[in-house]
């Protein structure tokens, strides 16, 4: 149950910009909760705007949320390492008594038609025009939510954590954490 939180606020900073200090920050969690196999942790991001598309952000804090004794045990990890000049991290606090509750939660979308049809080739041994008919390119989907852009460790590729901030709910439901701190089900306290 995540009884309490720690916000950690990015400072204005001349030299970065705002995403390229998240992409960074969500980076170092990922590795400590990864390197913890931490899924007592979840995130949330009180900051975010999803609308309109221009403005969209996930704003300038990512508060972490979890028992003092999981929230203590991560601190105790020097996973803010080269962020310490750029972040502000606030006390371990408990919720308030009145907060509301809601999923936050990573959200994958099919971008690419043609990446799409390649695996399908792969996968089923398609020419390129029957993958074509199978998936046409409306299968496509920008995606609408705030996002950070991280780099895969194990691929080295470069590719953007979509965060959905669900509806608010007056009870929380307990479940684990993913490797970002997100859940699928579980609830994170919202104030």
């Amino acid at each position: 149950m995540t009884t309490h939180y720690i916000n950690i606020t990015l400072l204005p900073d001349p030299e970065f910009s705002h995403a390229h200090l998240l992409g960074a920050l969500v980076a170092k969690l990922h590795r400590a909760l990864v390197q913890g196999q931490t899924t007592d942790i979840g995130v949330s991001y009180p900051q975010h705007v999803s609308q309109p598309l221009t403005k969209r952000t996930l704003g300038a804090v990512l508060r972490l949320h979890g028992t003092p004794e999981a929230l203590q045990r991560l601190m105790e990890q020097d996973w803010l390492k080269g962020m310490r000049d750029h972040t502000q991290v606030g006390e371990l606090l408990p919720v308030p008594a009145n907060a509301q509750h809601r999923t936050v939660r990573r959200r994958q979308f099919k971008t690419n038609a043609d990446r799409l049809r390649r695996r399908r080739m792969q996968r089923k041994g398609e020419t390129a025009e029957q993958a074509a008919a199978a998936i046409p390119d409306t299968v496509e989907r920008r995606p609408d939510l705030p996002f950070v852009q991280l780099r895969s460790s194990s691929t080295g590729q470069s590719f953007c954590l979509c965060v959905e901030h669900g509806p608010l709910q007056p009870l929380p439901v307990a479940g684990a954490f993913n490797a970002y701190g997100l859940g699928h089900d579980a609830t994170v306290p919202w104030f």
